[in-house]
């Protein structure tokens, strides 16, 4: 049961389920997270810790860079399960439409200025 607390509490943040929702358009580092949710580094790197922490995310390193996708569920049928399911949920609520929106103008290189 303690796997299934830990994923749904870290569903239970609107910004860890929009973050969910960004990584299923396209790998992000936290940088362009925090710019896209208008929130600090620091509060988009908890975020993310407690939604790896829940198998819903993972990190892997390109370079100097830590980029987050979505996990693939393997580590747990509750990650697996709500991970396919938002693939179908919450595409017409309107924080996640403009989401959409601003996503693709959103680029780890200008935010950094190199």
């Amino acid at each position: 049961m303690k796997v299934f607390i830990r994923v749904m509490k870290a569903l239970s943040d609107p910004n860890r389920v929009k973050m969910i929702k960004m990584l299923q358009i396209r790998p992000l580092c936290v940088c362009e997270i925090k710019e896209a949710l208008g929130i600090a580094q620091s509060t988009a790197s908890k975020h993310l810790k407690i939604l790896e922490d829940a198998e819903l995310v993972r990190s892997f390193k390109d370079g100097l860079w830590v980029n987050y996708s979505l996990s693939d569920g393997s580590g747990s049928p509750y990650s697996a399960s709500m991970i396919g399911n938002l693939k179908h949920w919450l595409d017409n609520e309107s924080q996640i439409l403009e989401l959409n929106q601003i996503l693709p103008g959103i680029d780890r290189h200008d935010i950094v200025g190199k």
